[in-house]
């Protein structure tokens, strides 16, 4: 039996070698000019890191089989995070000789051994891409070497409210011991006052004092020129800290080179607020902004590329500074709270205003606890100014390092980590009290009592052993 044959149609093969052409041109085209390169995406890319997805670059400096390469990426953002965080689990422990064996089962010198991009089917909290019950790999032998943690499963090491892997600082075991105490609520511990700019801005800390010297300043005062000059502008001015300082209309919409500037941007803000400028920059609101890291500035982010619910009225907004202190009237008032709840509309904010925070005598806001206050040396530690840390994802994930900054200003440290270990209650903003209770505390205090009862035997063996000497 013969085979029957298809006529050949040599058009549509020089068709499709035409488009395959053409599609590889525009394809490498596009990889060399355009700054959007999510087209190439091989996978999600995870909730710390989608806002830059746009910049491959800022990442995949070198080759993506070049681990070194991709190595010093991580650390040109995070390094100064994990050294502020005391990290457990810093480099230098997996180049010791001595850990080469765990190296060979895992490799913890690099955070892609653990941290692999656009992998969502596997990626847990935190970016995690192993298994949850790493921790067996190098802690084995932990039920032998402390009994209380027989029975235990390895994967809930970091999600019971007692282990985290780099950053333990307010749960390693000589600090549960020191704060052992059992109040939940104590009285509210006041920030030492301490000069702010006002006092210490002449200085020399950066301040452009000769530019707005300290003086407050009128309505008639301002100084836009007439075709520039908005009557409710003026007004929100008239009545806001940069009036009272002496920081008039040219202070902010007058550029380098003498033009008005009808736009101010971060780079604007940071004339005069420094710490706040660089501390946004780090945190999810403006990381896309942080020319340092990035060796480029994108565009800012909008209410729209946010993972977590948002008020769709807010999805058009760009994050600036302007965004919740407003053009003109500045008020750190409304920023505080309102300013966080004209976008955010997640269970955990939207409790905000009935929770107890918000209805103490001197009530708390969003930012107390999320954007707290801290204390910047100046002039070689002499001096403190003091002023609000902006990177919001500084005490977000993992939530316990909001607990030495912000939770026990007010709280005991067992009560705190009761509290962020539980979230139905932290859904509700905290209204009620934990209905989980971790027991890192008291195993600490057991284990305490255990050594020191070894040693008293040792003690008394040791005082009964010389008098048989005797």
């Amino acid at each position: 039996m013969s085979q029957r044959r298809l006529p050949r149609r040599p058009g549509l093969w020089s068709v499709w070698l035409f488009c395959a052409a053409v599609l590889t041109v525009w394809l490498a085209n596009t990889m060399q000019t355009s700054d959007d390169k999510t087209l190439f995406l091989p996978g999600a890319t995870t909730d710390g890191h989608h806002q830059l997805e746009i910049a491959c670059d800022a990442c995949h400096v070198g080759s993506f089989t070049d681990r070194d390469s991709m190595q010093s990426a991580c650390e040109s953002c995070h390094l100064e995070q994990l050294k502020v965080a005391k990290d457990d689990h810093p480099r230098s422990k997996f180049t010791d000789p001595r850990n080469a064996d765990r190296i060979a089962r895992l490799d913890a010198r690099y955070c892609v051994t653990c941290h692999v991009e656009h992998r969502p089917e596997i990626t847990l909290a935190m970016g995690l891409t192993q298994p949850a019950d790493y921790c067996f790999v190098c802690h084995e032998d932990i039920a032998e070497e402390r009994p209380s943690h027989a029975g235990m499963a390895f994967d809930t090491c970091a999600s019971a409210g007692c282990h985290n892997f780099h950053d333990n600082r307010a749960l390693y075991e000589d600090y549960l011991l020191k704060h052992a105490e059992a109040v939940p609520i104590r009285e509210r511990r006041k920030r030492a006052g301490t000069p702010n700019l006002d006092e210490i801005a002449q200085l020399n800390i950066g301040y452009p004092i000769e530019s707005f010297p300290w003086q407050a300043l009128q309505a008639d005062d301002a100084d836009a020129p007439p075709d520039q000059m908005d009557s409710t502008a003026v007004a929100q001015w008239a009545t806001s800290a940069h009036a009272a300082a002496g920081a008039n209309c040219s202070a902010c919409h007058v550029a380098a080179n003498g033009a008005w500037n009808t736009q101010p941007d971060r780079e604007t803000c940071a004339t005069c607020h420094q710490p706040e400028a660089a501390s946004f920059v780090l945190g999810k609101h403006g990381m896309r902004q942080n020319r340092t890291q990035l060796k480029r500035s994108l565009e800012p982010m909008k209410v729209a590329h946010s993972r977590l619910p948002m008020r769709a009225q807010a999805h058009a907004q760009s994050l600036t500074c302007n965004s919740c202190h407003g053009a003109h009237e500045h008020d750190v008032k409304r920023a505080a709270t309102d300013g966080c709840l004209q976008c955010h509309a997640d269970e955990h904010s939207q409790a905000f205003t009935d929770s107890p925070h918000a209805k103490m005598e001197d009530p708390l806001t969003c930012a107390s606890c999320h954007m707290p206050m801290v204390d910047k040396d100046v002039l070689d530690g002499a001096l403190s100014w003091t002023f609000s840390n902006h990177n919001q994802s500084d005490t977000l994930r993992p939530n316990e390092k909001m607990i030495r900054p912000v939770c026990m200003r007010c709280h005991g440290l067992g009560f705190a980590i009761d509290a962020l270990a539980d979230d139905t209650l932290i859904k509700s903003n905290f209204s009620g009290k934990p209905a989980r209770s971790i027991p890192g505390i008291k195993m600490a205090v057991e284990r305490l009592e255990v050594i020191r009862a070894a040693r008293e035997a040792a003690r008394l063996e040791q005082s009964s052993s010389a008098k048989e000497l005797q």
